[in-house]
């Protein structure tokens, strides 16, 4: 039995999240074991690195499964015939049998992308927001205050499966994109809850606009009442943008097919 990881990217547009889910809804892991099962034609079930929400994108992300089965250049190519048009797998790379893609890895990186105009050629991976332009240093303050607190409870969808709340941010900045005339959230951190980053980001507008003063934002950090966190932010803004590993973790032997 060898381990493999893969890497792939999708449009998240029209699933129902990474995870496959009970009420048999079209979810990206259900897509990606079904072409790498009829494939390799043995049952194959992968392990996520990071599980996106219903609408969410990814740009990059992986996945761990094991085979008996020799994986050869030409499966991936057979593979992405058969995969739907919003996903495609970029590599699979043989590694360790005790590799683990969601274990192992060291950070994950988002983007949020925002915009003032309203252009249908983004509509899909941007939130439009037709109101007045956000003050960006108050965005930045909001963000430098996340960076400095580390229990994240009150920015977790309630009911999930955790063993702790605390995530280290290493980075959390708010940018204008002139070129692309896009408001543009960057936030990297160990891990992230469930929601977390969406609800960053609505409450960073909260903030900005007002609607929220930083002693009201302190407070909200310290409760851990999660029912009491605006998690509105549209999906499709979301799009996860990379998910680190130790260096060298994919160097050789271990080469991408």
């Amino acid at each position: 039995m060898a381990r493999y990881f893969i890497e792939f990217a999708y449009d998240g547009t029209d699933f129902n999240g990474w995870q496959t889910q009970t009420n048999a809804e079209r979810t990206v892991q259900d897509c990606v074991n079904a072409a790498f099962s009829t494939v390799l034609r043995t049952n194959i079930r992968t392990t996520g690195s990071s599980r996106t929400d219903t609408g969410v994108h990814a740009e990059q992300s992986f996945a761990h499964f094991d085979t008996d089965v020799a994986i050869t250049e030409s499966m991936l190519r057979n593979i992405n015939f058969l995969l739907p048009l919003d996903v495609v797998v970029n590599r699979i790379i043989p590694v360790a049998d005790n590799a683990h893609a969601r274990f192992d890895a060291i950070a994950r990186y988002y983007e949020y992308y925002i915009s003032y105009n309203k252009d249908p050629f983004q509509s899909r991976f941007t939130c439009f927001y037709p109101y007045q332009r956000l003050d960006i240093d108050k965005l930045n303050h909001a963000a430098e205050i996340f960076k400095q607190h580390k229990n994240f409870r009150a920015f977790s969808k309630k009911h999930i499966n955790v063993k702790t709340y605390d995530c280290t941010i290493h980075q959390a900045v708010w940018e204008w994109d002139d070129e692309r005339q896009l408001l543009i959230f960057k936030v990297r951190a160990n891990r992230f809850l469930r929601g977390m980053v969406r609800a960053l980001v609505q409450t960073s507008i909260r903030y900005a606009r007002g609607k929220l003063s930083e002693p009201q934002l302190l407070q909200l950090l310290q409760s851990g009442d999660a029912h009491k966190t605006d998690f509105s932010a549209p999906a499709q803004g979301l799009t996860l943008k990379e998910v680190a590993f130790p260096d060298g973790y994919f160097d050789a032997p271990h080469n991408p097919l």
